[in-house]
């Protein structure tokens, strides 16, 4: 998104000839147009734009469109000073570039973004892989019993979008949260934005299920003037066979309501992420709340520890962004209660 046109075709050029694919727009409104039926894996956003500018573009995405939680977000700009820079971190700006533009620079910045995104992905995939070979293979009257012992919240659904089994947690999220619906017909948020990714999630999930291929996509369910929040990771789930695969799932729904307390074993995420018992804490009250203050409160430490102890805990865990510490946080341990 760039306002001033020669330069605007000058990056879409070094972009295409380094490669990639593009999708220009001229200012924050033009955007959030094509974005309703694009899903770029980067964007690159001038802060200075008539109209809806940078920041309030950048805002209103991570606010109202949690389908671009997980894309890099790049502001290009001739503001460098630091309270600039400040407010875009703030916002949920992943970097900035500064004007002139140095296209190699800009280039290799892409390139970073964009194969952090990949390792990312990846990193889900193998990380839910346990959870895949649990659930596919659940069958008879043990299957409910062995899902109600996980935390979380579980919904399986079918290659029809149909749900076929849903564990006690997500029955629980359900009704408490007032984020999301379950029902036989399948699963839905009640706020149409949260909904509209959901369901895209759900659809793009299951055609690589059908297709035999692994695919996970994260999607954090909200509602306006609402604390509360449901995250969602819609894992597929390949057919092993065509006989019978009417009575298989195609598609897992891992459920995390902010307002649940309900965490792993402290133990466990330790010696899976080799954390400390203060980032384990941390850690595990992260999966809980995605706010410092709650996370501070709780655990009776200041937020600047909190922050620091977050620092640490994307390190370890090679995350850069708190939505994708918190799914591997999940994913990782299956959050089994203990009791």
């Amino acid at each position: 998104m760039e306002d001033e046109q020669a330069l605007r075709n000058d990056i879409a050029e070094e972009l295409q000839e380094a490669g990639y694919r593009t999708c220009v727009a001229a200012d924050g409104q033009q955007a959030l147009t094509l974005l309703i039926n694009t899903a770029p894996d980067l964007l690159l956003c001038d802060i200075t734009m008539p109209g809806l500018d940078g920041y309030e573009l950048l805002d209103t995405l991570r606010a109202r469109h949690p389908e671009f939680a997980a894309t890099p977000f790049i502001f290009l700009t001739a503001l460098a000073e630091p309270r600039e820079v400040v407010k875009g971190k703030l916002l949920g700006a992943d970097d900035y570039l500064v004007k002139p533009l140095d296209y190699d620079l800009m280039l290799a910045t892409v390139e970073a973004h964009l194969r952090q995104v990949k390792r990312l992905r990846q990193q889900h995939r193998d990380e839910v892989a346990t959870l895949h070979k649990a659930v596919s293979g659940l069958s008879g009257d043990g299957a409910d019993q062995a899902l109600d012992l996980i935390a979380l919240g579980i919904v399986l659904l079918d290659d029809q979008g149909k749900t076929t089994r849903v564990n006690r947690a997500a029955r629980h999220m359900a009704d408490d949260a007032n984020v999301v619906r379950i029902d036989e017909t399948g699963i839905q948020a009640l706020d149409r934005f949260s909904n509209r990714a959901l369901q895209a999630a759900l659809g793009d999930v299951n055609n690589a299920a059908v297709g035999g291929e692994e695919k996970v996509m994260g999607v954090m369910l909200q509602r306006e003037q609402q604390e509360n929040s449901v995250s969602a990771l819609v894992c597929a789930l390949p057919q092993a066979t065509a006989e019978n695969s009417w009575q298989r799932p195609g598609v897992a729904v891992f459920l995390s309501a902010s307002h649940f307390r309900q965490r792993a074993s402290k133990t466990l995420l330790m010696e899976l992420f080799d954390l400390t018992p203060t980032e384990a804490r941390v850690a595990g009250a992260l999966a809980g709340s995605a706010r410092k203050a709650d996370i501070a409160e709780e655990l009776g430490i200041t937020q600047t520890t909190v922050a620091f102890h977050m620092r640490n805990l994307f390190d370890k865990t090679r995350t850069h962004r708190q939505a994708d510490l918190i799914a591997l946080i999940l994913a990782g341990p299956m959050m089994v209660q203990s009791g």
